[in-house]
This record gives C-alpha cells, sequence and structure tokens, in this order.
C-alpha cells in the first residue's frame, strides 16, 4: 500500500511540474528583464568593434551618398526618382539624388535610387546612356567606384562596360570614357565628389561587409563570447528574472540561412535557454528582424534601409514565429514570443500588421496555450492605444510599449531632474492609457536611462533611471532594460548595476 501511495505520490508531483512548465510565467509577473540586444541580432552602435576588420567599412550595404560633378557642380539625380534617365542639374541634393549602395564587394556595388529601382547602362543604342529604370539588379546594373588614393571622397564610376562616366552636359550622363588614372581635375567630366549621408551597421551589413570566407568566424566568435552563461548569474543576482531575446527572421534556416547571413545564433538561442532555467529565469523571444524590414532600421535587417515587409511577407513571417513556437513551446523558461519588434508607422499598414498578429498568434496557440503573445505598437503614432480593441480578443497577450527620452528635440535639453518629472507625469499618464481592465498586459519592453546631455551628474542617472523603475514597475507584463550590454555605457544594465548608478529593489 505504502509502494502505491509512493507511485501516486510522483505521479502527482509529476503533474504539477509538467503544469508549472507550461504556464510557469504567471507568479513572475510583472518581469523585471534585460534586452540582450546586439548579441543575435547585430546594431553597431552597440558593437562598432565587430565592423573594424571589414575591407572599406565606410561602403557598406544601405550606404546612401550623393555624387557631384566637379565639372558642373550640380548632381546626379535620377528623375522622377526612378524610372528615368540619369542627369547632373541639381544644385542641392534631396531624395533623387540620393544612392542607396548594394554591396557586392569593396569597390563593385548597385546603386537603389528612391522609388527603388537601380541604375544601369541602356541596352538599346551604343550601351552608353545611363537609366534609373531596373527593377532587379544584374551585370547590367553594376558599377565600381574608384576612389583617389589622396582624397577618398573624389570617386570615378566604373560602368559594366569598362567605360567611366561622364556628366558631359546637365542632361547627358554617359558611360564612354576610357580614362587618365592620374588626371582627376576639376575640369574632368568622369570625375565627383561622393557625399557619405547615412549609414546602416547591421547584421546584413556585417556579414556581407566581410565576406562568406571570414563572416562566420567573426558572427561565432561574437556569438560565443558576447553574452555567456555567467551573464544571467549576473542579471539574477542583481533582480532580473527574464531576459528578452531579440532574434532575426533567418534563424528559422539554421545553420544554413540566406545569404549573406551565417549559421549558428540558434546554438547561441538554445544555450541561452539553458541557462536561463538554471536562474530559474524566463526568456521573451522577440522576433527584432522581419523579411524585408519592418522599419528600415539596422535592426531590423534591412539592406538598405528601405520598408519592404507587407502582406506578401506575411506567410514567411509566421513560418518564423511557427519554428520558434515549435522549437521552444516545451521549454519551462519560454514565457512569451513577441511576434514582431518596433513596425513603423505609416510604413506598415495597421490593417496588414493586424492580419498578421492574427496569424502570428494562431501559430503560437497551434503549440501552446499558455505561452503570451507580445504585440509591438508602431513607430511614430502620437498615441498606443490602436491595439487595444484587437488585442482584447486574445487570450494571454500583451501589448508592447517602447518608452525612450531621446529621438526628439523635446529632450534635448532637459536635464535629469526634468526628465524624471517627465517620467512621473507623461509616462505614468501613457501607461494607464494602454492599461485597461480585462485588456491585454502591459510590456514596457524597451527602455534606457541614458541621456542627451552629456555633462550631466550621476545623481541625475540615478534619478533617473529610478523614476522610471518606480513608473514602469506597474506595467502589468514587467519591463526590459535596453540593453543588459553595450559600448555606450548608460544604455548597459550591467554597468549601469556595476557602477552604482542603478540599483532594483
Amino acid at each position: 500500500m505504502k509502494r502505491q501511495q509512493l507511485h501516486q505520490f510522483a505521479a502527482v508531483l509529476s503533474l504539477l511540474a509538467w503544469l508549472l512548465a507550461q504556464c510557469g510565467s504567471g507568479e513572475l509577473l510583472p518581469f523585471k528583464a534585460a534586452n540582450l540586444g546586439g548579441w543575435l541580432v547585430t546594431e553597431g552602435w552597440m558593437t562598432s568593434s565587430l565592423f573594424d576588420g571589414i575591407p572599406n567599412k565606410d561602403l557598406l550595404d544601405g550606404t546612401q551618398v550623393h555624387f557631384k560633378s566637379v565639372s558642373l557642380n550640380k548632381y546626379l539625380c535620377a528623375e522622377k526618382g526612378g524610372g528615368s534617365t540619369l542627369v547632373a542639374n541639381r544644385r542641392n541634393p534631396r531624395s533623387w539624388e540620393t544612392f542607396r549602395l548594394w554591396r557586392i564587394n569593396e569597390t563593385t556595388f548597385n546603386f537603389r535610387v528612391s522609388n527603388k529601382d537601380f541604375v544601369g547602362l541602356a541596352d538599346e543604342g551604343e550601351g552608353i546612356k545611363v537609366f534609373a529604370r531596373a527593377a532587379e539588379p544584374g551585370p547590367n546594373e553594376t558599377f565600381a567606384i574608384i576612389q583617389n588614393a589622396d582624397n577618398p571622397s573624389r570617386v570615378r564610376i566604373v560602368a559594366s562596360n569598362n567605360l567611366y562616366l561622364q556628366a558631359i552636359m546637365e542632361n547627358y550622363v554617359v558611360a564612354d570614357y576610357l580614362g587618365s588614372p592620374d588626371e582627376w581635375g576639376d575640369g574632368d567630366p568622369s570625375v565627383f565628389e561622393m557625399h557619405i549621408i547615412k549609414t546602416l551597421q547591421g547584421e546584413y551589413q556585417l556579414t556581407n561587409g566581410y565576406g562568406p570566407d571570414e563572416a562566420p568566424k567573426i558572427m561565432k566568435n561574437h556569438w560565443s563570447t558576447y553574452i555567456v552563461e555567467d551573464d544571467f548569474r549576473f542579471m539574477s543576482q542583481h533582480g532580473l528574472n527574464a531576459v528578452r531575446i531579440p532574434v532575426g527572421w533567418w534563424i528559422k534556416y539554421d545553420p544554413f540561412p540566406p545569404k549573406p547571413f551565417v549559421g549558428g545564433s540558434l546554438q547561441a538561442l538554445d544555450n541561452a535557454f539553458a541557462w536561463a532555467r538554471n536562474r530559474n529565469m524566463k526568456v521573451i523571444l522577440d522576433l527584432h528582424a522581419v523579411p524585408g524590414s519592418q522599419n528600415g532600421n539596422h535592426h531590423s535587417g534591412s539592406r538598405d534601409g528601405f520598408i519592404e515587409w507587407d502582406d506578401s511577407r506575411i506567410l514567411e513571417t509566421v513560418s518564423v514565429i511557427e519554428f520558434l513556437a515549435q522549437r521552444y513551446c516545451d521549454h519551462p523558461s519560454l514565457a512569451a514570443i513577441e511576434l514582431m519588434n518596433e513596425p513603423s508607422a505609416p510604413g506598415v499598414h495597421l490593417h496588414t500588421l493586424m492580419q498578421y498578429y492574427q496569424a502570428g498568434y494562431d501559430a503560437v496557440r497551434t503549440y501552446t496555450a499558455t505561452t503570451y503573445v507580445i504585440l509591438s505598437n508602431r513607430l511614430g503614432l502620437a498615441n498606443n492605444t490602436e491595439l487595444l480593441p484587437f488585442a482584447t480578443g486574445l487570450s494571454n497577450s500583451v501589448i508592447d510599449v517602447h518608452y525612450y527620452n531621446r529621438y526628439s528635440d523635446y529632450f534635448q535639453s532637459m536635464n535629469g531632474r526634468q526628465n524624471a518629472d517627465y517620467i512621473y507625469k507623461k509616462r505614468s499618464k501613457q501607461l494607464k492609457e494602454v492599461t485597461r481592465d480585462g485588456g491585454p498586459l502591459i510590456f514596457v519592453g524597451e527602455w534606457t536611462a541614458d541621456l542627451y546631455l552629456n555633462d550631466t551628474k550621476k545623481e541625475d542617472y540615478r534619478r533617473f533611471a529610478k523614476a522610471q523603475l518606480e513608473v514602469y514597475g506597474k506595467a502589468t507584463f514587467g519591463w526590459a532594460y535596453w540593453s543588459y550590454k553595450c559600448e555606450e555605457k548608460y544604455w548597459s544594465f550591467k554597468w549601469m548595476v556595476e557602477n552604482n548608478y542603478m540599483q532594483l529593489s
């Protein structure tokens, strides 16, 4: 009889353990988390040293440039933003005069214009006229940028016919000049000034910049050293009970993701789940980069900064969510899956986003009924309530809001006390506006204690951090600091804690 009772008791314990593994996140709410940013989705501003070894690292994918003819003193322009000829008749550069680079190697590129067409040589006639009308790049849309050794901003552009582009007249740009390599004078119509106006430093730029031989070495070393098991010990000992882990869509295809991405990030994610379990921490999986890019930023995996995620990408994106849900649904550390990070408004239409959110939610629910599903608000909105009616109809749903006292001139002159007051008055009000009885839980998925002013005192940072911890601590799902580690020290939770700028109660 005793043996039978022991067996029954063991069975009950086993059932309880299984139930806790399935729905054990609730007892930890609200979460206190850190984002593991810059790890499985590269962000150059966080880990700039990763880019140091790339040849010609100033000309990576997505770099936006202007070309100014030194002889005409006018800028190259894709008339109408594309679909027409290339001219050199603009005194002031704007969007039509902006070319986005697609890097083939360190000196060879495609040029993409504002309507997303590519610059190339015409097939008709002598094949020397230059147009911006190709929907996809091919051999005719390939150009080499030859930089002057003494002045790299002074360049020549070699077309696919091995001849230099010339701006002979304002409305006559052709590739017909053999060139003289030693002549770089102001009267030469084949010489241009290249002005770099914007760069991207994300995972696409990093891996394509290093190329297929070096990129796997760089990435695998980064993944194995940037975040290690001891970091989970540190987080757990300093009051965190969860991590938000950004991943890119290419992780689904590991170990052989589409080029230029490289394999290995999936093993790193598996390691993170094991380390979290060892510390009784939870994992919030965040699809930070989706196919086509949802916001054009470096952290979205974009090649050139265009937002190209739309309804045609829904099925592929849902398949990534399904992959993650299936792989980790039974893991006791999985708390939530975030379907997309920071979709942009108006770049991503609300109807399309909700269509995707419903499909992504259904994909998660195929494998788990209790894992929280997080819906990120769109960037660029005056308020954060547009998803409330939709999310209210979904069980175990969460809305993610990101609160930064950055990215706006409004905050530039505010000191630490003024920033803290803004948190207590304005952010507190915003948080209450999205927190509704019977509605979804609310997650402040990103925030930082960094301030605009460079001469700010330590006490100002402490006051600002304390205000956010108090206010965001009322978020029903919790908060996640951006980020656990970062070269910019005030963005680093680890540095802030180690240096007594921030302490969790």
